[in-house]
């Protein structure tokens, strides 16, 4: 060894900033200059078996070490790595060299933090110090811990933030800032590639030296396991060996204590079964604004600056212009000209020694947006932040479950993204049916990689849209659902079988249902079915009742669909409508408050389109004549009666001059206001009606002008309710009829200008051949 290594007494200690790019490159510059015979990096030994898969040709970064506990894959941690995160770069070069140098991972084991106490370390190693304890922490949250949160349990400790101290004491208000002035300015070509290292932990040591541990109790535990990892280090290779760990632990490791020290503080500490893998991590994850406390907030303006070997700010502001001008913004290269101009002016006038990324976006916002925040939000969400998806190669140790999904996305062609998309889905087709199978299969198990969205377009019950997004925490939820099978379909066919099982409501039995069909989960429909079957025979309440129906009726129309044989439902679904039927009068007339009249008034909307999908015959007769007796009955809330009425209307089976009828007695001054008031809510639901029926239209305007004073102000709100949900035409409507004057009063034969007093039927009828036409059926 030769240079500044023949120096050196003791290992070689590069204290580092996670995920900082000018720290890695110094970490590659002094590891070729002092050339270790090993290298011990930051992180869980557990991890040692993984590392080889560094230098697979399908290792793409960012990736995380993943550990979970073995019997319980909820309780995990991830360790990060980006292409610029010097741990990366220092395993790397480590595989890279000629004779390959070994390298280790020295952290205190994962069996210890994932065996502690909930709240207690199951975050990973430096989520408890802040997102710079270790000038940038190193371990993300597991999915059941809130970021922020205190693994030590003592909030009252103040932690320190080692960067922030530093920036200030250099008169700097910003520590991001200044880390890029004194670190990411600094020229690859430094001449003494340690000094940066020594600066900075002669830095750390004064910080420690002032405030012990900054309030991060447990790294005193780490900090041990580290040394005794050095102590066998040292015995193998001398002090012919490298440390990259975070500057913060930099003064410890080199302190002098003894081997029994540390065991004493090791004695003792809990432990639990482990497993690891490589899971793909994105850029976003890194950010803190992601929520993750990884100590940085622009990883994509990171990535770009340890990609740029020269001209960093020129070859940045190309990226921009091109982002832009694929949002069809109007860019040129003078623009890019000017933007790097004034950011080297803004960068002089501050005494930078380079533009950072404060100065590039207020050039950007200048030059390029015309002073508009709204481009520049699309610059920091996909350029500064950006959704980089890492890959892990095929080979790679993972759960059962994770390879085969990992083969169905294949076969499928549905490949994971970090950046969030739509997929329309033709499920007449056997591919796009399969993908929606797949997605159903995986929300089942509670892997929400798609979300329906609304479709555009089309309405059709053959056509989904779903929203994708590949979030790195889903590969803890794929670990978790390991326990239900070892594919896809057998561990959704397990938890819809367990969910069934432990099921308190009848409603949570038939959503399960109708999701089982759509996850074309037919081994799952028996246990399903049963549980359906006791919970419908036991349970009374009609609103629960008519809470489970509808869920049925899509369960049935959908089988039709997507080719999934779903009459083993229409036995339950028909019984539940007959008992809906016999219950619901009852129910409505049990003096219900107006909150519960309201609830049960959705409940029957809901039930009357379940029926209509339903075909079972009858059925739809004698909801109709549940739905008369609702309308006529003075005891039933007004809000359920208007209801019932407009829904009889609505099908044809209550004629305009009944209808009429039903709400003079509804709006007559012996009606209490308030009463009145919800049948007009329950039946005018919908606008439209009125506009084409004056003589409605007539009765309520002609109920509203004889409302006494005092009644008036109780029944404004919910009259505002009401017409204030109408689309803005009708109101527009509305309020031109009313404004031309009030009718005279209905008779039976009057009928509104371009309107017959009754339905002609054989000029209704005239429309069914094209009808026909356009829904590819022939001509009834």
């Amino acid at each position: 060894m030769s240079g500044p290594a023949a120096e050196r007494r003791g290992p070689l200690l590069l204290g580092v900033r996670h995920h900082g790019p000018g720290s890695a490159r110094a970490v590659r510059a002094a590891l070729d200059a002092a050339r270790p015979a090993a290298v011990l990096i930051e992180g869980p030994p557990e991890g040692d078996a993984l590392l080889a898969l560094a230098a697979d040709p399908g290792m793409r970064p960012p990736v995380a070490l993943l550990a979970h506990a073995a019997d319980d894959p909820g309780r995990a941690a991830f360790w990060p790595l980006a292409a610029f995160s010097p741990e990366w770069v220092a395993i790397r070069w480590a595989q890279e060299q000629e004779v390959p140098v070994p390298v280790r991972f020295i952290d205190l084991p994962a069996a210890h933090t994932l065996a502690a106490e909930p709240g207690r370390g199951s975050a990973g190693p430096d989520e408890d110090a802040g997102p710079n304890a270790d000038a940038g922490s190193d371990a993300e949250p597991g999915p059941d811990t809130e970021p922020g949160s205190d693994p030590d349990g003592d909030c009252d400790s103040v932690r320190l933030d080692p960067l922030a101290v530093l920036a200030e004491t250099a008169g700097y208000d910003d520590p991001e800032r200044w880390w890029e002035d004194v670190v990411e300015h600094r020229g690859p070509g430094a001449t003494d590639p340690l000094g940066a290292f020594e600066a900075l932990g002669e830095a750390m040591e004064a910080l420690r030296e002032a405030y012990g541990d900054g309030g991060h109790a447990r790294d005193r535990v780490r900090e041990a396991y580290m040394r005794q990892r050095m102590r066998a280090a040292r015995r193998e290779f001398g002090d012919a060996y490298a440390v990259v760990c975070g500057a913060w632990h930099v003064p410890a490791l080199g302190a002098r204590t003894t081997a029994a020290a540390d065991k004493a503080l090791l004695t003792g500490l809990p432990k639990v079964k482990v497993e690891t893998a490589w899971v793909p991590w994105t850029h976003r994850r890194l950010a803190r604004a992601g929520g993750y406390g990884a100590g940085i907030t622009s990883p994509g303006w990171y990535a770009h600056l340890f990609a740029a070997r020269d001209r960093p700010v020129e070859r940045w502001l190309t990226k921009v212009a091109g982002l832009l001008r694929e949002e069809d913004r109007q860019v040129s290269p003078a623009h890019v000209i000017e933007a790097v101009r004034l950011a080297g002016t803004l960068a002089a006038m501050r005494g930078r020694p380079l533009p950072g990324l404060a100065e590039t976006l207020e050039a950007v916002r200048a030059v390029m947006c015309d002073g508009s925040d709204v481009p520049l939000a699309l610059i920091e969400d996909r350029l500064v932040v950006g959704d980089v998806l890492g890959e892990v190669p095929d080979g790679a140790p993972a759960v059962p479950l994770q390879r085969d999904l990992t083969r169905r996305q294949r076969s499928l062609r549905l490949r994971a993204e970090a950046q969030e998309r739509e997929l329309e889905l033709d499920l007449r087709k056997d591919t796009d049916a399969a993908k929606s199978v797949l997605l159903h299969r995986l929300r089942l198990l509670g892997i929400d990689w798609g979300v329906p969205a609304a479709s555009r377009g089309s309405t059709g019950t053959f056509r989904e849209t779903w929203r994708l997004r590949w979030e790195p925490e889903l590969s803890v939820r794929v670990a978790e659902a390991g326990i239900w099978g070892t594919t896809v379909l057998a561990a959704a066919t397990a938890k819809a079988e367990a969910d069934a099982a432990g099921a308190a409501e009848l409603g949570e039995v038939t959503a399960l249902a109708e999701r089982c069909l759509l996850a074309g989960l037919s081994g799952a429909l028996p246990a399903v079915l049963r549980a359906l079957a006791d919970r419908a025979a036991l349970d009374t309440d009609v609103a629960r009742l008519a809470k489970a129906l509808p869920a049925l009726a899509r369960s049935l129309r959908y089988g039709d669909v997507r080719g999934t044989d779903a009459s083993a439902l229409a036995t339950v679904a028909g019984g539940l409508a007959e008992r809906i039927c016999v219950a619901l009068p009852p129910a409505c007339a049990a003096g219900l408050d107006a909150e519960a009249a309201t609830e049960l008034r959705g409940h029957v909307d809901a039930v009357h389109g379940a029926i209509a999908l339903l075909d079972e015959e009858g059925l739809r007769e004698r909801w109709s004549a549940v739905l008369r007796v609702l309308a006529g009955r003075d005891r039933v809330p007004g809000p359920i009666r208007g209801r019932a009425a407009r829904l009889l209307l609505d099908d044809g089976r209550l004629p305009a001059d009944e209808t009429a009828r039903l709400m003079g007695l509804a709006l007559s001054p012996a009606a209490p206001p308030p009463d009145a008031a919800g049948w007009i809510e329950g039946f005018a639901q919908d606008g439209t009606l009125l506009v084409h029926d004056e003589r409605l239209l007539a009765l309520i305007d002609t109920w509203l002008a004889g409302v006494p004073e005092q009644a008036f102000t109780d029944v404004l709100p919910l009259l505002r309710r009401t017409f204030g949900a109408y689309e803005p035409g009708v109101k527009r409507s509305l309020g031109e009829l009313v404004r031309r004057g009030r009718s005279p009063k209905p008779t039976p034969g009057d009928a509104p200008a371009g309107f017959a007093p009754a339905l002609d039927p054989s000029r209704a009828d005239a429309v069914l051949t094209v009808l026909a036409l356009l829904l590819s059926g022939p001509p009834a």
